[in-house]
């Protein structure tokens, strides 16, 4: 019995080690260079980059990839502190797309994973034999990345401004001695979607100071008594300047639209110091249906930071209005890349099927983070 034992540890022990060998890459040190098909030279590459070991996944590339290892490394990794460099490949599909006997021609499909949500990349790839191993086995040919470089320059710094002084340093943040800018909720769609309720609408800070603003909801029953509360969190352009108008979109997942009886809005403001730089422009707005490996319909367009310092992480805010000027529906999107200075980057806003048959018009607005403050 005590060797039976000793015997079923020892299986266990080393059945952990291989699969720890496993998981630490073992595989990898062959998949790449054992690569027998177009997938599985993909594959082989995206396990490199999901462990980033960019060097090895760059090494392995084949020799016509016009690109070089640091440009190969922003393209999958990001720079300047944008969303990709704090995002993980979480999974990366391989659809055949047109096969040749010495190259082939593959979708790539990848779903990366960030504080802010899943995000998604659809790539074409050429992959082809290599022949220094007698064409048994196959690499990706990794497409120059399209960097835009803008010269040195001067941009004039002539933006307005708004200082908050003689607060009380001791006090939170949010704890203030003065009167909140006054803003107004100017329209309130409540809609029933699948598994959901979603309030959605503008508000517009009317005030001639800037403000940090939330939006919040709460839905009522028949009786009075409220079925959930719930804030607009970061589907709304929280610092709005004087007079500047934000959409919002507040969702109630689980529940239904015959369970409400009435909604109780709130917006609560704070008095907030804030800029109008960085300016980032919005330009080639026009709605299409993406066929790159998505099949949907999407609000497409590129922003350009007319400022002169880099925004790190963008995110597209979008409302859709009806022909009678109803917001129908507010839906975001993140950039992966920073926007450098003058630098047009490219955006695409999902619209579902059953609101693009109802779209009218639309209007963007940019929510910008930075990690130095303004």
């Amino acid at each position: 019995m005590k060797w039976g034992l000793v015997a079923i540890i020892t299986v266990a022990t080393a059945l952990l080690v291989f699969l720890a060998w496993l998981q630490s890459g073992g595989l990898r040190e062959h998949s790449i260079a054992s690569a027998r098909s177009p997938e599985e030279a993909v594959q082989a590459l995206m396990s490199e980059i999901q462990a980033h070991d960019y060097q090895k996944a760059y090494a392995s590339l084949d020799r016509s990839s016009d690109t070089d290892l640091a440009s190969f490394i922003r393209d999958v990794a990001g720079s300047d502190g944008s969303l990709r460099t704090y995002s993980s490949l979480e999974t990366a599909d391989v659809t055949p797309l047109h096969a040749d006997p010495d190259q082939a021609l593959v979708r790539l499909q990848m779903k990366w994973s960030s504080a802010l949500g899943s995000r998604h990349d659809v790539r074409d790839l050429r992959v082809r034999r290599d022949s220094s191993t007698n064409g048994s086995v196959w690499r990706v040919v990794w497409p120059k990345p399209d960097f835009s470089t803008v010269p040195p320059q001067v941009v004039p710094v002539n933006y307005l401004r708004w200082e908050v002084i003689g607060r009380n340093t001791s006090q939170n943040w949010g704890a203030q001695d003065v009167d909140s800018p006054k803003v107004r909720i100017t329209s309130m769609n409540a809609i029933a979607r699948p598994g959901r309720v979603v309030i959605l609408g503008e508000v517009e800070n009317e005030d001639t100071v800037p403000a940090y603003l939330n939006v919040n909801a709460t839905l009522l029953k028949a009786d009075g008594s409220p079925i959930e509360d719930e804030g607009s969190f970061d589907l709304i352009s929280h610092v709005l300047l004087p007079k500047q108008v934000s959409p919002y979109r507040i969702d109630f997942p689980g529940v239904r639209m015959d369970a409400v009886k009435s909604v109780r809005m709130d917006a609560r403001a704070l008095l907030v110091p804030a800029s109008a730089d960085p300016v980032i422009a919005v330009s080639d707005q026009a709605v299409s249906r993406d066929k790159n490996g998505l099949d949907r319909t999407v609000l497409k367009g590129e922003l350009v930071n007319q400022s002169g310092r880099p925004v790190n992480i963008a995110q597209v805010l979008a409302a859709y209005y009806d022909d009678s000027g109803k917001v129908i529906w507010v839906a975001d999107d993140y950039v992966d890349q920073a926007l450098m200075p003058q630098v047009p980057v490219p955006f695409a806003v999902d619209i579902p099927d059953d609101i693009a048959g109802r779209l009218k018009n639309y209007r963007v607005v940019v929510n910008h983070y930075s990690r130095l403050s303004n």
